[in-house]
């Protein structure tokens, strides 16, 4: 289970801020594409669920990830989250032709959608996806992830941190924004859902 506190900043001023704040902490910057995969009768997102290919850097690295069983309420998401790596020339031939992910046998992942939610039974497509620009700081001992995430409707800027003491770490957290008068509200709908409904949250 994946327990995460999800802050949404306000604009663009409030993560130029929020950066800057956080600058003498920073360890490395990510640069992501996420695309998404279902089955043609949606098997997948008809359940809560989400298949994601993950390229980083410029197809350094690749990870497949399934996220199932979301929960999201006062900026705390909770949710099931299963990944491993994977090859990254492979993953842009399944953009390409979705269908090779049924010819991968060696992959966990794609056992468990195939098995648990008949993924690709009648046919695979490919979503599309986006992009993220990933700030990662270490501040008083968590790890905090500062998001640009960029759609082709609108970009939207999030504050995550893994935890496994949301309530007190999100209170923490919302003690320093407050402090330094960045503004953000609870996240309320993942990076995905905003994908799907093709508009920023309000």
């Amino acid at each position: 289970m994946e327990v995460e506190i999800k802050l949404r900043l306000q604009d663009s001023a409030s993560h130029q801020k929020l950066s800057k704040l956080l600058s003498q902490f920073h360890t490395k910057t990510l640069i992501q594409e996420n695309i998404f995969f279902d089955g043609t009768n949606s098997e997948l997102t008809s359940n809560l669920a989400v298949l994601r290919v993950r390229f980083y850097d410029m197809d350094q690295n690749c990870v497949l990830s399934l996220k199932a069983k979301p929960m999201i309420s006062g900026g705390v998401s909770r949710m099931e989250e299963h990944e491993e790596p994977f090859d990254p020339v492979l993953g842009r031939a399944c953009i390409a032709e979705p269908w090779r992910l049924l010819s991968v046998d060696n992959s966990k992942v794609l056992r468990r959608v195939r098995d648990e939610y008949g993924f690709g039974a009648s046919g695979v497509v490919c979503l599309g996806g986006f992009r993220n620009l990933r700030a990662v700081h270490e501040w008083r001992g968590l790890k905090l992830e500062l998001d640009e995430t960029n759609y082709d409707f609108g970009t939207n800027y999030e504050l995550e941190c893994e935890s496994a003491d949301p309530e007190k770490h999100k209170e923490l957290l919302e003690d320093f924004l407050k402090e330094n008068g960045v503004q953000y509200s609870y996240s309320n709908v993942s990076k995905f859902a905003i994908f799907q409904s093709r508009k920023l949250p309000q």
